[in-house]
């Protein structure tokens, strides 16, 4: 856990977050208590896991387009944005629309247990600068099944609406912070079930394919080919690497790549403004 403890207390440290919620004050002891119980940020298992090899080169290549784009045509350009969660508090949102970014993800909701209590400054304000935004659930397949998680998650700010400048929310799924079994105790058959059934919740909620964020290796791991999502799910991949890589089982294509978790999740959109205005718009 020490990696994402301490990338997130950075990130907050950097937006001029005023408070820490509580529970989830950095720890020095690395273990899964230094983490409020419920409340994980994206990626924050994958850094801890896979390790965060990111560069200089890393965020150069992220910046270039990344061959086929978020529309399966050439892509022609790229569009910066970054993902937030509690730990990164108020975020001074005028501060990273001057640092390029024009996109943002929220943390809305954990399990169905957990919501951020920044969500509204988080998810509004980046709106109100100017920025495209969207909502991301940290799923926990164990606890309950993907219907009563899609569920709260609409019900908790992961909604959609067409006003062009609101994303499909983003099912986030990487290893298991609550045990040993990164797979949440399920096999690739039951994973690809509980990730299936959020994904039809949440089309029959909101009329909208949810994103899928996730590792290559995690995904290979606990869903492999069991199911492909790819003909309707835009794939949201993490690397922290100066490549994406391979991708997970079932996509050809990315269309974000998370490609460093320091000082705070940065993405890549692979294409240009208006292909991610046209994923907006639906």
């Amino acid at each position: 856990m020490r990696t994402a403890v301490v990338a997130g207390s950075v990130g907050a440290l950097l937006l001029g977050a005023l408070t820490t919620p509580a529970g989830a004050a950095p720890s020095s002891t690395g273990e899964t208590d230094a983490f409020e119980i419920g409340n994980h940020a994206m990626g924050s298992q994958i850094a801890r896991v896979e390790g965060d090899n990111s560069s200089p080169a890393t965020k150069a290549r992220a910046t270039q387009p990344q061959g086929v784009g978020a529309d399966g045509m050439k892509a022609q350009a790229t569009v910066a944005g970054i993902d937030v969660a509690s730990y990164q508090g108020n975020v001074d949102w005028d501060h990273w629309w001057g640092e390029g970014k024009r996109f943002a993800y929220v943390k809305a909701t954990e399990a169905t247990s957990y919501e951020n209590p920044y969500f509204a400054q988080q998810y509004n304000g980046s709106y109100n600068v100017g920025m495209i935004r969207g909502a991301y659930h940290f799923a926990v397949p164990s606890s309950s099944s993907g219907r009563e998680q899609a569920n709260y998650f609409v019900d908790n700010g992961g909604g959609w609406s067409g006003d062009g400048k609101t994303l499909p929310g983003a099912l986030d799924m990487e290893y298991n912070p609550y045990g040993d079994d990164p797979c949440y105790g399920l096999n690739q058959a039951q994973m690809a079930s509980w990730v299936r059934d959020f994904h039809d919740t949440y089309h029959s909620r909101t009329g909208r394919w949810p994103v899928i964020y996730t590792s290559t290796s995690w995904w290979n791991m606990c869903v492999g080919s069991a199911q492909s999502f790819g003909d309707t799910v835009p794939l949201w991949v993490a690397r922290y690497a100066d490549s994406v890589g391979p991708l997970p089982n079932g996509w050809g294509y990315h269309t974000i790549w998370q490609y460093t978790s320091s000082p705070l999740d940065q993405n890549s959109f692979n294409g240009a403004y208006d292909r991610l205005q046209a994923l907006a718009n639906g």
